[in-house]
C-alpha cells in the first residue's frame, strides 16, 4: 500500500492511467478540430481573417466553464463522487457538439441554404453553436480529469507528475487516433450515407470522422467510470474544523484564490500564459499554413488551388500525427530529463527554446516552396520542402510534451500545499491558458491580413512570446520546493 502527502492512500497506478486516458477521447475530437475545421470553416464561406475569431469560444468557454466546474466539483455530494459527474455530462455533450459540427452544412440546407452561394449562414450558425457546445463540454471532462488524477494521488508531488505525464501521453493517443483519421481522405467510402448534396467529400471524411469520434470517448469515459471509485480526501480545512467545508459563493472563493496566491504561483501563470501565446498561432493556423503558403493552395479558389490547398491539409494532418508521436514518447520521459538537465523549470526553458527555433522556422520554408513554385508553377513543394515542413510539426511534439505536463502538476503541488481545491486552482490556471488564447484570436487573424493575409506574423509573434518565456522560466521562475519541505505535507512524509 502506497501513502501519499497526510498519509492519504495513493490509488494504484493503473487506476490513475484509467482515468487519464479519458484524455486520448477528449484529444480525438480536438485532434480534429485542429486539423480540419478552419478548413472546413471557411468551405462554409467564413473568410480567413474572421476565421479566428469562431476559435474565440474555447478561450471564452475554459475561462469561464473550468474554474465554475472545478469550484462545484470540488463541493459536490453525490454517490458517483465529485468528479465524475461532471465527467458523464461532459461526454454526452461532446456527443452533442460533434453531431451539430458534422452535420452542420446538411441541417443548413435542410433550413434554407443555398449550395449556389458561397457563404452558407445557416450553417456557419449552426456549426458555431457545435462549435461552442463542444469547447464548454471539453473544459467540463479536462478540467474533473485533472482534479481526479490530483486526488488519486493523495497529495503525493511525485505522482501528481506522473499522473499528469500520463494525461499528456494519452493526449498524444487521441491526437495519433484524430489526425490519423483526418489524413484518411476516403474514409466517408467506410460510412456512405455521410456524403450528400449539402456535404462534398471532404465535409463528408469530417462527419465520418466526428461520428467515429463520438464511439470512441463513450467507450472510453463508460470504462472509467465503472472501473474507477472515487475516494475524498478532506481539504487541511476540513481536518482542521472537523466538519465540511461550507459552501463559499463562488465569485468570494475564486476573489479569495486570486488574493492568497504565492509569488510561485503568479510566476507559474505568467510563464503559462507566455508559452500559450507562443503556442496558439500554430495551433490555430498549422494545417491552413501547409495548404496556403506551403502548398500554394486556397480554400476559396480555383479547382486546382482548391486540390493544392486539400493536399496541404492533409499533409498537414500527417505534420500533426508526427508530433502526437513524438508528443507521447516525449511526455514519457519528462520526469527523468527534467532530473537530468538539472530540474524541472530548466527543462521548461530549454523547451521553450525549441519552440521558438521551430516557429521561427516556417520562415525559410516558406520562402523555399514560394521560391520552387515561381520556378515551377503552382505545384506540390519538392520532398526537401516538405520535409523540413514536417520536422517543425514533429520537433514541436518535445515543447508540447512540457506543455501539456508541467504547468499542472506545478499547480496541483502548489494547491494541495495550501490546502485549496484542486478542481478551482486548476481552472484558476486555465485562466493564465485562455486569457492569452483569446488576445491571440483577436490579435492573429488582422495581423495575418495586415500583412497580406499569411500566417506567418502570427507565427514570429509566437517565436518572440516562447523566447520571452524561455527566459522567465531559467530566471525568474522558482524551483519547485520538494515535497519534504513544505510543512503542510511533512506529516505524510510518503513516497
Amino acid at each position: 500500500m502506497e501513502y501519499g502527502g497526510s498519509n492519504e492512500v495513493m490509488a494504484p497506478l493503473w487506476k490513475i492511467i484509467m482515468v487519464a486516458s479519458i484524455a486520448a477521447g477528449v484529444q480525438f475530437g480536438w485532434a480534429l478540430q485542429l486539423s480540419l475545421l478552419t478548413p472546413y470553416v471557411q468551405q462554409l464561406g467564413v473568410p480567413h481573417m474572421w476565421a479566428s475569431f469562431i476559435w474565440l469560444c474555447g478561450p471564452i468557454s475554459g475561462l469561464l466553464v473550468q474554474p465554475i466546474v472545478g469550484y462545484f466539483s470540488d463541493r459536490t455530494r453525490n454517490r458517483l463522487g465529485r468528479r465524475r459527474p461532471f465527467i458523464i455530462v461532459g461526454a454526452v455533450f461532446v456527443a452533442i457538439a460533434v453531431f451539430l459540427i458534422g452535420f452542420a452544412a446538411d441541417l443548413g440546407h435542410m433550413a434554407g441554404d443555398s449550395l449556389d452561394k458561397e457563404m452558407k449562414p445557416r450553417a456557419v450558425a449552426i456549426f458555431v453553436v457545435g462549435f461552442w457546445i463542444l469547447d464548454v463540454a471539453n473544459n467540463m471532462l479536462q478540467g474533473p480529469c485533472r482534479a481526479l488524477l490530483a486526488d488519486l494521488s493523495a497529495n503525493n508531488h511525485q505522482r501528481m507528475r506522473i499522473a499528469n505525464a500520463f494525461f499528456s501521453f494519452f493526449m498524444a493517443v487521441g491526437n495519433v487516433l484524430g489526425y490519423a483519421v483526418g489524413s484518411i481522405s476516403n474514409l466517408y467510402k467506410v460510412l456512405p450515407f455521410t456524403a450528400t448534396v449539402a456535404c462534398d467529400v471532404y465535409c463528408a471524411n469530417l462527419k465520418s470522422c466526428f461520428l467515429i469520434d463520438i464511439v470512441f470517448l463513450a467507450v472510453v469515459t463508460i470504462s472509467v467510470i465503472t472501473s474507477v471509485q472515487e475516494v475524498r480526501h478532506p481539504s487541511q480545512k476540513e481536518l482542521a474544523n472537523g466538519e465540511p467545508e461550507p459552501m463559499t459563493p463562488f465569485g468570494k472563493e475564486v476573489t479569495s484564490a486570486f488574493r492568497n496566491l504565492s509569488k510561485p504561483m503568479w510566476l507559474l501563470y505568467l510563464v503559462t500564459a507566455l508559452n500559450w501565446i507562443a503556442w496558439f498561432p500554430f495551433i490555430l493556423y498549422d494545417t491552413d499554413w501547409m495548404g496556403l503558403e506551403v502548398y500554394g493552395g486556397k480554400a476559396q479558389g480555383t479547382n486546382a488551388e482548391k486540390r493544392l490547398y486539400d493536399l496541404g491539409v492533409h499533409a498537414g494532418s500527417l505534420g500533426l500525427m508526427l508530433n502526437s508521436v513524438v508528443l507521447g514518447f516525449a511526455s514519457l520521459v519528462v520526469e527523468p530529463l527534467g532530473k537530468m538537465v538539472g530540474g524541472v523549470k530548466r527543462w521548461w526553458a530549454i523547451v521553450n527554446f525549441i519552440l521558438a527555433i521551430g516557429l521561427a522556422g516556417t520562415i525559410p520554408i516558406t520562402k523555399m516552396a514560394k521560391a520552387y513554385r515561381a520556378a515551377h508553377g503552382p505545384v506540390p513543394p519538392p520532398t526537401n520542402v516538405k520535409g523540413g515542413a514536417l520536422s517543425i510539426f514533429s520537433i514541436l511534439g518535445i515543447p508540447l510534451s512540457v506543455t501539456y505536463s508541467i504547468p499542472f502538476a506545478l499547480a496541483s503541488i502548489y494547491s494541495s500545499s495550501a490546502g485549496a481545491g484542486q478542481g478551482l486552482s486548476l481552472g484558476v490556471l486555465n485562466m493564465a491558458i485562455v486569457i492569452p488564447q483569446m488576445i491571440v484570436s483577436v490579435v492573429s487573424g488582422r495581423l495575418d491580413e495586415a500583412f497580406g493575409g499569411g500566417n506567418l506574423p502570427a507565427f514570429i509573434m509566437g517565436a518572440v512570446a516562447a523566447l520571452v518565456s524561455a527566459l522567465m522560466a531559467l530566471f525568474v521562475l522558482p524551483n519547485p520546493p520538494s515535497q519534504a519541505s513544505m510543512p503542510a505535507l511533512m506529516a505524510g512524509g510518503g513516497h
